[in-house]
C-alpha cells in the first residue's frame, strides 16, 4: 500500500508515518513550502510540497496513492473563525477534490470536538451526528465531517472518519500547553478536576488510524478512539505538574469557565493575543467526554496499547528532557 499523509510533521502525523513505514507501507508526505522535512527524508519518506488552501499547489499529489490520511489542521484552542475554517474545512474540500478518482480511500482525522464540546459526551456512540457549539475549531471539524460523509455517500470514493478523544503523549498539546502554563501562570482545575480526562495515547490512536485505513469493514464508518484508562483531570494535571515541581491551584466551575472563555476570546482574539482561558479548554476539561468506542473495538479489533502508568512515564521522560 502507498499512502499520502498530510500533517506528517505534526505530533500525530510523525507517529503515523513511522508506523506505516514499520509495517512495510510506502509513504508520501505533504508538507508546506519551506517546512523542515529533514526527519521525514531521513526516514525514507517521499516528500511533496503544497498548501492545502491553494488547490493548484496540490495537483498530482495523490497519484499512485491507495489511501489518503488527512491529519493537517489548525490544532489549538484559540484563533479566528476564518483561520480554523481555512485550515480545516477549505483544506479538506481541496484535498477531497484532488483525491477523487485517484485514491481508493480517504481517512479524515476529525475530533470528538465535532460532537459539540460544552456538554457531557459520555456514552455517545460513534453513530452520533456532529453538533455545532459556536467554538470555531469544533464547528469547522463538524462541517468537515459533513463534507467527507457527503463525498462518501455520493460514491466518489470510500471515506472513513476518525474521532480521537484528547490525544496525549510526548509533544501533545495536552502536555505542552498544560506544562508551559503551569511554569508561567497559576493553573486551576475545571469543576475540581473530577471529570474523566478522556485521553488516548498517540500510539493507541495511530494503531486505530491504520486499521481504519486498511480494513474493509471501515468503509463509510466513523470511529471513536479513547483509551480505557480511569484517569480524572485532577490526577492527570497533578501528574504533569510533578514533572516540573508544580501543581494546579484552585478550581473554576464549568459554567464560569465557559463564560469567561467566551469573553476573553471576544476581547483578545481580534488583537491576535492568546486568551488565558478558552471555551475549548473549558469544554474538554470541564465535562465528561468518555465517548463510546464499541464500534472501533468490535469491527476493527482495536484496543488500548499502553497503560496509563507507562504512558505517563514516557511523557515524564520527554518533559524533563525538554523543560528541566
Amino acid at each position: 500500500m502507498k499512502a499520502l499523509v498530510t500533517g506528517a510533521s505534526g505530533f500525530i502525523g510523525s507517529v503515523l508515518v513511522r508506523e506505516l513505514v514499520q509495517k512495510g507501507h510506502r509513504v508520501r508526505a505533504l508538507s508546506l513550502p519551506g517546512e523542515d522535512v529533514s526527519a521525514l527524508e531521513a526516514a525514507g519518506i517521499e516528500v511533496v510540497r503544497g498548501d492545502l488552501t491553494i488547490p493548484e499547489s496540490l495537483a498530482g499529489i495523490c497519484a499512485g496513492c491507495d489511501v489518503v490520511f488527512h491529519l493537517a489542521a489548525r490544532v489549538t484552542d484559540w484563533g479566528s473563525r476564518r483561520s480554523f475554517y481555512d485550515a480545516i474545512l477549505t483544506a479538506t474540500r481541496n484535498l477531497l477534490l484532488e483525491a477523487s478518482g485517484v485514491s481508493g480511500r480517504f481517512v479524515y482525522i476529525s475530533s470528538i470536538a465535532a460532537l459539540g464540546l460544552g456538554s457531557h459526551l459520555k456514552g455517545l456512540p460513534e453513530s452520533s451526528a456532529p453538533r455545532k457549539s459556536g467554538v470555531p475549531y469544533n464547528d469547522a471539524k463538524a462541517d468537515a465531517e459533513a463534507l467527507v460523509r457527503e463525498h462518501h455517500e455520493s460514491g466518489k470514493m470510500d471515506c472513513v472518519i476518525v474521532r480521537p478523544a484528547n490525544v496525549t503523549g510526548p509533544g501533545s498539546v495536552w502536555v505542552t500547553d498544560i506544562v508551559e502554563r503551569m511554569m508561567e501562570l497559576v493553573v486551576p482545575l475545571m469543576d475540581g478536576g473530577r471529570h474523566s480526562s478522556s485521553l488516548v495515547y498517540v500510539d493507541s490512536l495511530v494503531d486505530g488510524i491504520v486499521r481504519a485505513g486498511t480494513m474493509d469493514a471501515a468503509r463509510g464508518k466513523t470511529y471513536h478512539f479513547r483509551d480505557d484508562w480511569k484517569v480524572s483531570w485532577e490526577r492527570y494535571v497533578n501528574d504533569l505538574g510533578k514533572m516540573i515541581g508544580k501543581r494546579p491551584v484552585g478550581s473554576v466551575p464549568f459554567r464560569m469557565a465557559w463564560a469567561s472563555g467566551w469573553l476573553l476570546e471576544k476581547a483578545l482574539t481580534p488583537f491576535n493575543i492568546r486568551p488565558p482561558l478558552t471555551r475549548l479548554a473549558a469544554g474538554v476539561m470541564g465535562r465528561d467526554n468518555d465517548v463510546d468506542t464499541t464500534l472501533a473495538r468490535s469491527e476493527l479489533g482495536w484496543r488500548t496499547v499502553l497503560q496509563y502508568d507507562e504512558a505517563i512515564k514516557r511523557i515524564g521522560e520527554w518533559v524533563r528532557e525538554r523543560y528541566t
